[in-house]
């Protein structure tokens, strides 16, 4: 067959001179025809564009390829003897695949092309094929797939929310703070240490959000809470048949988080045989699916983060040295709450009106005096993520947007006497510690306004500027029960 000087590309002879007008796209294709020459020219045509590409003879060789999961596009011959691109359309549908399917046929009839469209197939192309035509084809499947993982991004940018702020005001924070702003930008391996709840992950997506990639996605996974057996397939992603239980193909968390930021979370809790391969995937920048005998290339930000000591992890033998030096190229160190006092209050505040905004409360929540004194005084050994659930428990709590002692947790509470937390008193007893007696005179100024009240004890509570709960809860405490009857 004579070569088209349109640039088409004959059904069996000429590949030279075939050059990309524009770099592929990272898309692996499998070429399935039962000729050779048409396979030999495609295959030559495509790896001069810059494509991975591979050849299949027929239908059953190219659904034994395809069932390693990591195939992009085929670009298959609707006319084969033994199985039909149709029917192997069909059969890889079936597999669960996410193959994009480009069918070539030299009958071209609206019959065919409606049959490989119902099968599944993107397009189909008429030999002999053009070379500027495939090479568009493929570049528009490139945006399809570049468009599922923008929609996977929007997903999770809806999921996420818009990230509200609480400016820090401690001089550490503000430190800190500075820090981010110098690494963001980078692509440098971060590693954040701090307790647990010190808010960790909240820092990584700033980071995220600060850098050149926020707009790819941000993919947070806890090593620690991944079956051992799982965390390969979880971390490198798996071809269907791999093992039993791979129905699918899995992408994995590397190629899930390509062009964007993955975040290690308890790096310290790897077992050693996979700080191997994370080690590998960091250095070499590609991931190897199990079951797969190809290697993926990948472009991603690494933030990891860790409650413990890896140092002393890495002398005790169970965190790699080099991978420790891997992952430790710039180190952000969280202090703990009780260390930095003064952001306390702007973090209550911040957690106050954000609940307001959730609830929709005009007038928002508001903290008596005893309970912003006892949140202030206390030490929070769990961090900021502590403070968000005692805030968060508070506000469901709460009776008109009021908090006080009897919405927080009762360790916040004071003790009531040094006699131990089941001495009580009686409403006459003029003895008593100075907590005892402010209890007593409390429990009469609640009865005289619920008195005053008709015995309406929600008027009672409002009248006196606390929740319900609040005043049911100071009443009980009074060891004055016949009250709540």
């Amino acid at each position: 067959m004579n070569p088209d000087p349109g640039g088409n590309l004959p059904a069996g002879e000429r590949s030279a001179g075939i050059v990309a007008a524009e770099p592929a796209d990272g898309l692996t294709v499998l070429v399935v025809d039962d000729e050779p020459a048409i396979r030999q020219v495609l295959l030559s045509t495509l790896k001069k564009a810059g494509y991975d590409a591979e050849t299949a003879s027929d239908g059953p060789e190219a659904l034994q390829r395809l069932r390693k999961g990591d195939v992009d596009v085929m670009l298959c011959d609707i006319r084969m003897p033994g199985m039909e691109g149709i029917e192997v359309i069909k059969r890889a549908r079936e597999m669960g695949l996410e193959t994009i399917f480009l069918m070539m046929t030299a009958h071209a009839s609206i019959d065919t092309a409606i049959l490989a469209m119902k099968a599944g197939a993107y397009d189909y192309l008429t030999k002999p094929l053009h070379k500027e035509n495939l090479l568009l084809r493929l570049r528009q499947i490139a945006n399809i797939i570049g468009l599922r993982d923008q929609n996977r991004t929007l997903r999770s940018l809806v999921q996420e929310g818009e990230q509200e702020k609480c400016r820090p005001i401690s001089a550490a924070m503000m430190d800190l703070d500075r820090m981010v702003r110098k690494a963001a930008p980078s692509d440098y391996t971060v590693l954040i240490t701090g307790e647990s709840g010190s808010g960790k992950g909240v820092l990584a997506r700033q980071m995220h959000r600060r850098s050149r990639r926020s707009t790819a996605l941000f993919v947070p996974v806890n090593c620690g809470a991944i079956p051992e057996n799982l965390l390969e397939s979880e971390f490198f992603g798996h071809v269907k048949g791999a093992f039993t239980g791979a129905d699918k193909i899995k992408k994995g968390l590397f190629l899930e988080a390509d062009k964007g930021t993955l975040f290690l979370d308890e790096i310290g809790e790897l077992p050693l045989h996979l700080q191997v391969k994370l080690l590998h995937a960091l250095e070499e920048k590609q991931v190897r699916p199990v079951g797969s005998e190809q290697s993926k290339p990948v472009d991603v930000r690494i933030i990891a983060a860790t409650n413990r000591s890896l140092e002393d992890k890495v002398a005790a033998g169970s965190f790699r040295e080099d991978l420790y030096f891997r992952l430790n190229v710039f180190h952000i160190h969280i202090p703990p709450l009780r260390q930095r006092r003064d952001d306390i209050p702007p973090l209550l505040n911040y957690f106050l009106e954000r609940g307001g905004r959730r609830e929709g409360r005009a007038g928002g929540f508001v903290l008596d005096g005893e309970a912003e004194a006892a949140l202030k005084a206390y030490d929070w050994p769990g961090n900021v993520r502590e403070m968000e659930n005692v805030m968060e428990r508070a506000m469901i709590l709460a009776d008109e947007g009021m908090i006080g002692l009897s919405e927080l947790p009762r360790h916040f509470e004071p003790p009531a006497s040094s006699e131990g937390p089941g001495v009580k008193f009686s409403s006459g007893a003029e003895g008593g510690t100075l907590r005892e007696r402010l209890r007593a005179m409390e429990a009469r100024i609640i009865l005289e306004a619920i008195e005053q009240a008709g015995g309406d004890r929600k008027l009672a509570a409002k009248q006196l500027g606390i929740g319900l709960s609040s005043l049911y809860r100071k009443l009980e405490q009074a060891d004055l029960p016949d009250v709540l009857t």
